[in-house]
């Protein structure tokens, strides 16, 4: 299981963070360098699990509707923005540069 030092190791780790299923935050770990704060890392939180609960929503009626399988559950997102990238897992994220970003990485890290 990540913990929030092992994600703040991933190259261009500006933030990482834990929350909980309503979107509260649990603990965060703040790069010096980073102009996010625990503002910002509050507003990621929430948007996290709305996302989940809506990828997870299409996922599932997809499967329903096509007879395919596969979708559900899901497994980790990614928000991608301007100039950073979020990368979550069972209610742990990481902020990433876009400069720098890997996926893989970051996505080995959450368990995914």
């Amino acid at each position: 299981m990540a913990t929030l030092d092992t994600l703040m190791q991933l190259k261009g780790a500006l933030a990482a963070f834990e929350y909980n299923d309503k979107g509260e935050i649990v603990t965060t770990k703040i790069a010096d360098e980073s102009k996010i704060n625990n503002d910002v890392i509050d507003l990621l939180s929430h948007v996290c699990v709305a996302n989940q609960a809506i990828a997870t929503m299409q996922a599932r009626g997809w499967q329903k509707v096509t007879g395919m399988q596969g979708f559900y559950p899901i497994q980790g997102l990614s928000l991608v923005g301007f100039d950073w990238t979020v990368v979550t897992n069972d209610h742990k994220g990481v902020v990433l540069a876009n400069a720098t970003v890997d996926f893989d990485a970051a996505y080995a890290a959450l368990g995914v």
